[in-house]
């Protein structure tokens, strides 16, 4: 395999440093409306929904130009390429290719120009990770569809404009992943209660989400009635694409080394112990796994193919690092890690990251099942 690349790809990556060596100040140095004029820079360039068709608004940038502007970014610390993250990588390709033309008019200007704000309504109280399993109904009345049930775990429900609920408008069909349809729909349409979930670091991120009948338009409906799978499906695997996981995960062991460097053990810098040594260098070899496995994936999805069920892989791998990682950098900390630091948030609040999008069991169900083939009994 050859990981060069093009003299094309290269001319892009000097023009994204170049970019960021002019606009993008030091961490310490971003004052409070830093954000707001750091996404409308990068909305003049075009890299906000970069790999987008241009048609649809987008950039019309190549997958592999697309890694190369995040890891560029992660690289100098700067923030996500856009505001609204769900939004843009779940809501946008998923409109890109089950949308109506009045959907796509109506959602996709605000997600290029950061003025949106999505949730996604996935997780139920009975259910967890298993979409297969859901129950929040949504029966049909004339146009409208009449919403009865609950979400939980709902990130950013709070604060979100709209959601992307998925709900059971068939419960009689033979196979539960069948009979689901997707809606996109405000979250200030009448019916709607949210309830805060606030965590063990004092955090409100996640939510509980009641709807009590909530009446929306059947035109409200992404892709065809019943089929909602297909377009979950499809919005999770542009999730786990595995590049930015690995990139992600690149940084944060740059800080750990870093706090390993720092620290002292048995009178000497923690990272000349041989045993922390070894950790590190686990953690190092898995995610340098992710990284391959990326490219693995991205190599299919230039090819032609779409992401498919092995992009878990990624997703289960960061998901099996956070808290070793975590745990060590307390360790390294000890008596002085009082307090609620970078290291001691990230101690208590890995359920987000390794939970969130499905637990690892659920990854690993995925992984046997539809990449080995194993069999489910």
């Amino acid at each position: 395999m050859n990981f060069d690349f093009t003299e094309k790809e290269e001319a892009f990556r000097a023009k994204v440093k170049q970019f960021i060596a002019v606009n993008l100040p030091a961490p310490e140095q971003r004052g409070k409306d830093f954000e707001k004029q750091w996404n409308v820079k990068l909305a003049e360039q075009k890299w906000i929904g970069f790999s987008w068709p241009k048609e649809h608004g987008g950039g019309g940038g190549s997958l592999i130009e697309q890694v190369i502007l995040k890891e560029e970014m992660s690289q100098a610390l700067a923030p996500d390429l856009g505001s609204d993250l769900m939004g843009l990588v779940w809501v946008g390709p998923a409109l890109i290719r089950y949308g109506t033309e009045a959907q796509k008019k109506e959602f996709m200007p605000d997600l290029l120009n950061c003025q949106s704000s999505w949730c996604t309504g996935y997780s139920e109280p009975d259910v967890g990770s298993d979409l297969g399993s859901l129950n929040l109904r949504a029966v049909r009345d004339g146009d409208d569809y009449v919403i009865n049930g609950s979400k939980i775990w709902t990130t950013k429900a709070h604060v979100a404009k709209n959601i992307f609920l998925t709900v059971r408008t068939n419960p009689e069909v033979e196979s539960r992943y069948r009979g689901i349809s997707v809606l996109l729909m405000p979250m200030n349409t009448p019916g709607i209660q949210v309830r805060p979930i606030v965590n063990i670091v004092g955090d409100h991120s996640f939510n509980q989400v009641f709807f009590t009948d909530v009446r929306v338009p059947v035109s409200t409906r992404l892709g065809a009635e019943g089929e909602g799978w297909k377009v979950v499906m499809g919005a999770l695997a542009n999730e786990r694409s595995g590049i930015s996981e690995s990139t992600g995960m690149e940084r944060h062991l740059d800080k750990l080394k870093a706090l390993a460097r720092n620290s002292l053990k048995g009178g000497k810098p923690a990272l000349e112990d041989t045993e922390i040594r070894r950790k590190l260098a686990r953690f190092e070899t898995r995610i340098s796994a992710m990284r391959l496995n990326g490219f693995r994936n991205l190599t299919k999805q230039i090819k032609g193919a779409q992401p498919g069920s092995e992009t878990s892989i990624n997703k289960l791998l960061r998901g099996m690092l956070e808290i070793p990682m975590a745990d060590l950098a307390m360790g390294l900390l000890g008596n002085s890690a009082s307090g609620m630091g970078e290291w001691q948030y990230d101690s208590f609040n890995f359920h987000g990251v390794v939970i969130g999008g499905g637990s690892p069991n659920i990854q690993r169900n995925i992984i046997a099942e539809r990449t080995l083939g194993l069999p489910k009994d």
